[in-house]
C-alpha cells in the first residue's frame, strides 16, 4: 500500500505516532505475517494502538498488502513504515483495541501458528514411499494431503526441499488431508527460514 510523502517523513510520522500513544511489551509473542504471495512468522516486540514492533527471520523487501495474524485468527491490516537490522516498524491501517490485542481475542482458539506452503514432499510408511503436499507447518507438526490412505495413529517419516526427515505420527484425518504431530520441535527462527525458502521454491514441481 501506498502512502504519501518520503519514506523519511513517513518515519518521522510514525515516531510521532508512537510517542503520543502508549507501547506495551510484548516479548517473544509468535505471529505471522499474511500477504497475497505469503505468510511469514514474526515475533511481536510491542505494540501501541496505532503501530506494532516486529522481530523478523528476513527481509520484507517488496512485500506488499500485509496482514498481522495472531494466534487465535485475528487479522489487522498493517503498513511497513521501516526495517533495520531483523526488525520492523508497522502502522495499523485502523487503530486497534491494544487490551484486545494483548488478550489475544480472536475467532478461533489459541493455537500454534501454522505456515501455509503448498509445498512438494515425501512420506515413508512402512518402508513404502509416496508422494505428498505439505499444505501448511507448524513447530510441532504439519497438515498434509495424499492418496495413501493413513489410519490415525499410524507412524510415517515425511521429508521435502527445504526441510529434513522427521518422524511423525497422525493425529486427524479428513481423507485426503492428514494432521501429523512431530516427534522433534522446531525452534521459531527454524520454522520462519524453512517455511520461507519454501515459498520463495513454490510452483517448482517435486523431484
Amino acid at each position: 500500500m501506498n502512502f504519501p510523502g518520503s519514506l523519511s517523513t513517513r518515519s518521522a510520522a510514525s515516531s510521532a505516532d508512537q510517542r503520543a500513544t502508549p507501547r506495551f511489551a510484548l516479548l517473544l509473542r509468535a505471529a505471522k505475517l499474511v500477504s497475497p504471495g505469503g505468510e511469514y512468522l514474526c515475533i511481536v516486540r510491542d505494540v501501541s494502538a496505532t503501530g506494532v514492533k516486529l522481530r523478523l527471520f528476513h527481509s520484507l523487501a517488496g512485500v506488499e498488502q500485509l496482514a498481522l495474524e495472531s494466534v487465535t485468527g485475528e487479522r489487522t491490516g498493517v503498513n511497513l513504515v521501516w526495517e533495520h537490522g531483523g526488525e520492523a516498524g508497522f502502522r495499523f491501517v485502523q487503530p486497534i483495541d491494544v487490551e484486545r490485542f494483548i488478550a489475544e481475542a480472536g475467532p478461533y482458539p489459541k493455537r500454534p501458528i501454522r505456515i501455509c506452503v503448498d509445498h512438494p514432499a515425501r512420506i515413508t510408511v512402512t518402508g513404502s514411499v509416496t508422494g505428498a503436499r505439505l499444505l501448511d507447518l507448524s513447530r510441532q507438526g504439519a497438515r498434509i494431503e495424499t492418496d495413501q490412505r493413513l489410519a490415525i495413529g499410524q507412524q510415517l517419516r515425511i521429508d521435502a526441499a527445504e526441510m529434513p526427515q522427521f518422524e511423525a505420527t497422525v493425529c486427524w484425518r479428513r481423507e485426503p488431508a492428514y494432521g501429523l504431530v512431530f516427534r522433534q520441535l522446531m525452534s521459531l527462527e527454524e520454522l520462519a527460514q524453512r517455511t520461507f525458502r519454501m515459498q520463495a521454491l513454490r510452483g517448482i514441481p517435486s523431484r
